[in-house]
């Protein structure tokens, strides 16, 4: 009797493996985003993910935003998750910031990187009628009014901190940097509580089309030809370049399947043609081009960005 209990009970167990989803419908993915609604990072991880859910057959991928901490409490959250596959995290240079900033007990060792998705152009912006018509100009006023122009970004210690110093270090000019939630950059600057942000372009976009912004110069190598004639910092003699990336990575586990999967999903959504409608509004170049290589204008008429690299 022993015996056919347990020839019964390995039956049942068999039977209840196999009618067992398989990853990643065993449940819904969750992307945590570090940053607030409406941020360059929550736009473009609610595009990855409606991009994911189509490659892997209509499996759930939701989009939590945890921020806080310049990302600290979204990193400690993803941190604490089962390796399983369906907690991963948007992840970016905050990594790094936050750890050396002292508001993370860990570092990128802390998880395993699935797939590098976009790269974007931090920009400097100001009111689409402010007296500023460059870079030059902003530069020259704060010279002669030392602490006199106050500049926002999205916190102390993240990426457009950090980059609003080091532009204005490079200028030799002192002004006011202004940290605020992220989502709070732009309504800062439109309701004239500052003078100029430092920020990334998918959270400006809709602005600077309406006349409501102007990007007086990009923080990056080359000009970038999603930002139109938008100059480089460098163009205008300052030697600052600070491009940002983003990505997805997991709790540091042992490599499986499914985080193959994963990177293969994922980078299959980064390949398609939806990744490249936004991308020329948001000024988010594909990785696997290099920025200054990508044309644009031949979206959507391949399917691999790669073969888009004129």
């Amino acid at each position: 009797m022993k015996s056919v209990l347990t020839f019964v009970g390995a039956l049942l167990a068999a039977a209840v493996q196999a009618q067992e989803p398989s990853f990643p419908h065993k449940g819904p993915m969750e992307i945590t985003v570090l940053f607030p609604a409406g941020t360059s990072a929550d736009v473009t991880a609610r595009l990855l993910a409606d991009g994911m859910s189509k490659q892997l057959g209509g499996a759930k991928v939701l989009v939590i935003n945890r921020p806080g901490a310049g990302g600290g409490i979204g990193y400690r959250y993803v941190a604490a998750q089962k390796a399983d596959g369906y907690s991963i995290v948007w992840n970016s240079n905050s990594i790094s910031t936050t750890f050396h900033s002292g508001m993370l007990p860990f570092d990128y060792h802390e998880f395993d990187a699935v797939a590098r998705v976009l790269v974007e152009s931090p920009v400097i912006a100001v009111r689409g009628d402010s007296k500023w018509k460059t870079l030059g100009q902003l530069v020259a006023d704060a010279k002669s009014r030392p602490k006199g122009i106050t500049v926002g970004n999205s916190g102390i210690g993240s990426h457009t901190h950090i980059s609003s110093v080091a532009l204005f270090k490079a200028a030799g000019a002192e002004v006011v940097d202004v940290p605020f939630g992220a989502a709070q950059v732009v309504p800062s600057l439109l309701g004239g509580q500052v003078d100029a942000v430092l920020q990334l372009p998918a959270a400006l976009s809709g602005y600077v089309k309406s006349g409501q912004m102007r990007l007086l110069a990009s923080l990056t190598a080359a000009r970038d030809p999603l930002l139109g004639e938008v100059p480089t910092a460098r163009e205008q003699g300052l030697e600052v370049s600070l491009e940002a990336w983003r990505g997805i990575a997991a709790r540091r586990g042992r490599p499986s399947p499914r985080s193959r999967r994963s990177r293969r999903r994922s980078g299959r959504q980064r390949r398609a043609p939806i990744s490249f409608r936004p991308a020329r509004s948001w000024a988010c170049v594909p990785p696997l081009c290099r920025r200054g290589v990508w044309n644009p204008d031949r979206e959507g008429k391949t399917r691999s960005s790669r073969a888009s690299c004129s």
